[in-house]
């Protein structure tokens, strides 16, 4: 048997609202909102007394999505620096392919969002570059050449 897809990513955050809409400005669409709590999830993340608002964001007319989690119960640890290196150890970003990545990046940086590097070409196949975004959030893009 084969793994069918992957469902989404989920990233935990303080600001719910402002990751929202971080991501929404990215061009994904909030598909839902809501709290999240009882046994059930307790048992299923390995955590007790859980009270949290979920959000889940979706690519339009494509596979994927970003499960944001705001944690009331327990509060939320951190467990890495935002500013992190790439070299750090764990997920450090999600990649988006976008149509204009200098577009995607001026529409981010009204929401706080700051180039980690450079936009860079790679052959004449890519321009890329890392954004870190609210609290500390880094995601790739990746325009298509040709």
């Amino acid at each position: 048997m084969a793994v069918r897809r992957m469902d989404n990513v989920l990233i935990v955050v303080e600001d719910l609202d402002a990751v929202i809409a971080f991501f929404v400005e990215l061009g994904m669409e909030l598909e839902g909102r809501g709290p999240v709590e009882g046994r059930w999830v307790e048992r299923v993340i390995g955590v007790d007394d859980v009270r949290q608002d979920v959000a889940m964001l979706r690519i339009p007319n494509a596979p994927g999505r970003i499960e944001l989690a705001k944690f009331h119960t327990p509060k939320a640890i951190g467990s890495v620096p935002e500013d992190s290196p790439a070299n750090t150890l764990g997920i450090r970003r999600v990649m988006f392919a976008v149509d204009d990545i200098d577009d995607v990046i001026a529409r981010l940086r009204t929401h706080g969002a700051e180039l980690v590097g450079e936009v860079e070409q790679f052959e004449n196949i890519y321009r890329l570059c890392y954004v870190r975004g609210p609290e500390g959030i880094v995601i790739g893009l990746a325009e298509e050449l040709g």
